[in-house]
């Protein structure tokens, strides 16, 4: 995720860091090339047809309106995933106070929020498609992936409240935090593995793409040699929204305006460390305006 200040003009204007213009380069160099021999062409070897504007004006309008309900729906997807990932950092202070309450035992508070801490880690990992990494494997009573760190820490609770070590009414508070935990993590993964339908998809490369070879055709009267230049800023509208939308589709990638699981997770474990009696970690900072 890309975090800073309001920039000057300037800046504003000639940012790289967190912008779509290096993806989506190669397409306009594409188009400005292209739109040029169209001009040569047709000021120098044969007349080409001179399209009229107003096709293409209802053509771009109805374009820039489908990729307006694609760009809506992928922020949804986006949104909602910031959702679950706020929900589950909210659970895992939540059951580490829970945790004080009714467990009197250090040991298995201990236990049950080191559990927590690796099944964030090992959920960031699986959202991102990685191998467990070193957070993720640091905690001696972890298992191998998340769901089986859920079922751990209700096996645990489970022995607990057999050996009196937890009473019934702590154990459903407990036993209800998991199953909330549970549903943001499935949650998270319905998204990861229900991308927006592939026709969308190919509808908007296909449209863009056709719209930005048809417009220089309408724009050789009335702007001649600058046909380029007007071109390539309409092609970085369509493309460059097309692929912002590309980006928050997949809100757990590790692009640029995906969402920052490292940083929550990091959250999580300085709401944690307290309650471990461990030093908190130093929260991560932006390196060069980008949070992992």
């Amino acid at each position: 995720m890309i975090l800073r200040d309001k920039p000057g003009i300037l800046a504003l204007l000639f940012a790289v860091r967190g912008s779509v213009l290096p993806h989506i380069a190669p397409q306009l160099l594409f188009v400005a090339l292209f739109s040029a021999a169209i001009v040569a062409i047709d000021r120098h070897v044969l007349t080409l047809p001179h399209v009229q504007a107003a096709p293409l004006a209802v053509f771009g309008v109805a374009l820039s309106l489908f990729l307006g309900f694609r760009n809506n729906a992928a922020y949804d997807r986006w949104w909602e995933a910031r959702r679950l990932w706020g929900g589950l950092l909210a659970d895992a202070r939540s059951i580490a106070r829970e945790a004080e309450i009714f467990l009197n035992d250090p040991a298995d508070r201990r236990r049950l929020l080191t559990a927590m801490r690796a099944f964030l880690h090992q959920h960031r990992c699986a959202l991102r498609d990685l191998p467990p990494d070193a957070e993720a494997l640091r905690d001696a009573h972890a298992a191998p992936t998340p769901d089986a760190t859920l079922d751990a820490m209700s096996v645990h609770l489970g022995d607990a409240l057999r050996h009196g070590r937890l009473d019934g009414f702590g154990a459903r508070t407990l036993s209800t935090r998991l199953s909330t935990i549970a549903l943001a993590q499935a949650g998270c993964e319905r998204i990861r593995l229900t991308p927006l339908p592939y026709v969308y998809s190919l509808l908007i490369f296909r449209t863009s793409w056709l719209y930005c070879l048809l417009l220089p055709f309408a724009l050789l009267e009335p702007t001649g040699w600058l046909t380029p230049l007007f071109a390539v800023i309409v092609a970085y509208t369509f493309f460059g929204l097309a692929e912002v939308t590309e980006e928050l589709a997949h809100p757990f990638g590790k692009t640029a305006n995906a969402l920052p699981l490292d940083a929550i997770c990091r959250t999580a474990e300085i709401s944690l460390a307290p309650h471990l009696d461990e030093p908190a970690p130093p929260p991560l900072q932006p390196v060069d305006y980008r949070l992992d």
